[in-house]
């Protein structure tokens, strides 16, 4: 066989193992070593918990987020919530002060500094025993804050995560390739926690223990990601809880989500770098396995998915399946490019939704890598604009 040969071989294997293997291995491991169900008994004695809410010119989808906030499940007394405006400037402060008779506090930093450092600005506010953390385009199921909660009774787990649920606005339909692949990752989640723990918490909700979310972060690491690693060095787990439904809305175009997907991949690889100790097999086990398997190599499939593509074309002209292999990819490539540029953004066609999606999403992978690698740490906070929250 040529390098060629090898090439194709290595890259269709990485990509194999990132989005088959790896999960086939867990259902396997999940009959072999199973954790205790995470719990889900509604709290006897409720802990006090603070919901912390970091906004950046949210004014066109906070109040629905607010209004979902007061009404949760859980005592009024009890908990804190607490909107952290990163130098807004829209409406977004003014908004907030209207749920004040609430109890709903507003913390403003002036100037923009970056949602990990406007965390990091808000810590010594928060009150609560727990640190409930959610984002200003989401909406929460009533009891998934408390289903969040029920899961730290264990005092091994130090974070529980919410479940995403990826809809074209909250109340509305699934929108195509982001609602396959949120699902999909949910699915992996929930073997992670089957087996062992999570490698990184939903930065849409999860909560935390006060005591693990109380350190500053440098403002190129994402905190949902570092909690769950955080947790691990500190000899908790992270565990995904399934009935805490977080309900989130699509980007708001095809190309917002490319954005979003550049900005979310280059922030993980630097905060994998940034805990790189947990690569290490012999002092980690599994957990670094999971790490290796979810993250890692699965960021590296938009490389093996080139290495495919180029080997595929090398081999084309003289091996007729290779030749085939180049024909089908122009056909996606082709598909692809319909459903980035469909005129309705709400009735794609699943077929090219997914393509676009796909495509769209080893393009944003390359792209980040090489970002990473010029040491771009992307501190600034850009928001997603999403589709319209709404709630029922």
């Amino acid at each position: 066989m040529t390098t060629w040969h090898w090439m194709l071989i290595a890259g269709v294997a990485v990509t194999f193992y990132a989005y088959a293997g790896y999960p086939i291995l867990l259902v396997v491991m999940r009959q072999l070593r199973r954790q205790p169900a995470v719990s889900t008994v509604k709290p006897v004695t409720w802990p006090r918990i603070s919901i912390t809410l970091p906004a950046y010119n949210a004014e066109r989808t906070l109040r629905p987020v607010l209004d979902g906030l007061v009404a949760i499940d859980y005592p009024a007394e009890l908990r804190q919530i607490v909107v952290v405006s990163d130098g807004s400037t829209d409406g977004t402060d003014a908004l907030v002060a209207e749920y004040s008779h609430f109890g709903v506090e507003l913390l403003r930093h002036t100037p923009r500094v970056g949602k990990t450092e406007v965390e990091n600005f808000a810590m010594t506010a928060l009150t609560g025993e727990i640190i409930v953390n959610t984002d200003a385009s989401v909406a929460l199921a009533p009891d998934a804050v408390w289903r969040l909660v029920a899961a730290l009774s264990d005092p091994g787990v130090g974070v529980s995560s919410g479940r995403d649920i990826s809809v074209a606005a909250v109340g509305g339909t699934a929108h195509g390739g982001e609602a396959a692949y949120v699902g999909y990752e949910m699915w992996v989640r929930d073997l992670e926690t089957d087996v062992d723990a999570i490698v990184g918490s939903s930065g849409c909700l999860y909560a935390v223990r006060a005591q693990l979310h109380r350190r500053e972060l440098p403002g190129y690491v994402a905190r949902d990601f570092s909690s769950a690693l955080w947790a691990r060095l500190n000899g908790f787990r992270a565990v995904s809880v399934r009935d805490a439904i977080c309900f989130v809305p699509r980007a708001a175009s095809m190309h917002v989500e490319f954005r979003r997907k550049i900005r979310t991949m280059t922030r993980g690889l630097e905060t994998l770098f940034f805990h790189r100790q947990l690569l290490n097999p012999i002092g980690y086990g599994v957990f670094a396995w999971f790490l290796w398997s979810h993250k890692l190599i699965r960021w590296l499939v938009p490389w093996a998915l080139t290495a495919c593509a180029i080997a595929m074309i090398a081999l084309s002209s003289s091996a007729w399946w290779a030749a085939g292999g180049v024909i089908a990819l122009a056909v996606g490539l082709g598909l692809a490019a319909l459903g980035w540029w469909w005129p309705q953004r709400d009735r794609v066609p699943r077929v090219l939704s997914l393509a676009a999606y796909f495509v769209s999403g080893t393009l944003a992978g390359l792209l980040a890598w090489m970002s990473a690698m010029r040491g771009h740490q992307a501190s600034l906070w850009d928001p997603t604009p999403r589709a319209q929250t709404v709630t029922k």
